[in-house]
């Protein structure tokens, strides 16, 4: 069982449960989104792996649940409770089930509204959009076993944001000239700036190869840096050796990376759970870091 402030999530048994989580489902589903009933139930329910929140006074509040064929689904929380972390709380059950089971990944079907929320999580998106139940849907995936592979822009603005929105305090960047097209994405951008606003201690490190051409394209993050100079650092690489450095990467204090060889392509490696790479990035990323100059011309409010 997981506490969190004045509710709980819990795995529980389909058929002494179900009509608390029909309940749920009904609610989200049926009422609020017009989902037909008999489209929101299917034979499935009594082979899956449930969870189930509740509040303080033992209420269903929130349910999801973890299909045999490794798809995460049914995730729904009644409206009063969203944007309180019961849904990242139920989601995060799942994924110790899945990882119990020795899953090397799990699957999920997310409404398109919700595709941020997942991301966040740690899964990329795949596929087409599609609509299902009178629904636009995305199709995501999150790897639990080894890292995963990144091969094009989606799933590159999707693994960075998880792993912005994982930083605890610390977050390093080493990028040619800010990346166009992935640091100034839109979602990527913003849980930067919660991070920086939001975290006790928050501290953006950015190494650059290139500092010029950010600031003549009005790079979103220099805007930040320079309303948050407490918390943003920028330098430029100038030993020789650095400037023939071909790869960019990010990594956090908190066992997430995103590495790519080549640093003006998006393919690459990335993980949430890789305490030994990030911090391999990390320190040289340190070095560096350490033999770079400081950009003092970021910090004139110039955008």
């Amino acid at each position: 069982m997981k506490t969190a402030q004045d509710y709980h999530v819990e795995a529980v048994d389909y058929a002494p449960t179900s009509a608390l989580l029909h309940e749920v489902r009904d609610a989200v589903f049926v009422q609020e989104q017009q989902v037909p009933r008999d489209l929101e139930r299917d034979a499935l329910d009594p082979l899956c792996h449930h969870v189930l929140a509740r509040d303080g006074a033992g209420h269903a509040i929130g349910t999801a649940r973890l299909t045999p064929d490794h798809r995460i689904g049914r995730m729904a929380v009644l409206p009063v409770w969203r944007g309180r972390g019961v849904g990242a709380a139920m989601l995060g059950a799942l994924l110790e089930e899945a990882r119990r089971r020795h899953w090397p990944d799990v699957s999920l079907h997310a409404q398109v509204d919700a595709e941020g929320f997942y991301a966040r999580q740690g899964f990329l998106p795949e596929g087409e959009r599609f609509f299902e139940a009178g629904i636009e849907h995305q199709g995501m995936r999150r790897t639990l076993s080894g890292p995963a592979t990144i091969a094009h822009r989606a799933e590159a603005v999707a693994i960075t944001t998880a792993i912005v929105a994982q930083a605890r305090r610390t977050l390093v960047i080493c990028s040619r000239a800010l990346d166009p097209g992935l640091w100034d994405a839109p979602s990527v951008v913003d849980a930067v700036r919660h991070f920086a606003t939001h975290q006790t201690g928050a501290q953006v490190q950015v190494l650059l190869q290139d500092a010029g051409t950010p600031q003549r394209m009005l790079a979103p993050l220099i805007g930040l840096g320079q309303r948050l100079p407490s918390v943003f650092a920028f330098r430029e690489v100038q030993d020789p050796v650095d400037l023939s450095y071909t790869a960019a990467f990010v990594a956090n204090d908190d066992h997430g990376y995103y590495h790519r060889p080549l640093g003006h392509r998006f393919d690459g490696e990335a993980g949430l759970t890789h305490a030994g790479r990030a911090r391999q990035l990390s320190d040289e990323f340190t070095r560096m870091w350490e033999r770079a100059r400081p950009v003092t011309e970021y910090r004139a409010l110039g955008i």
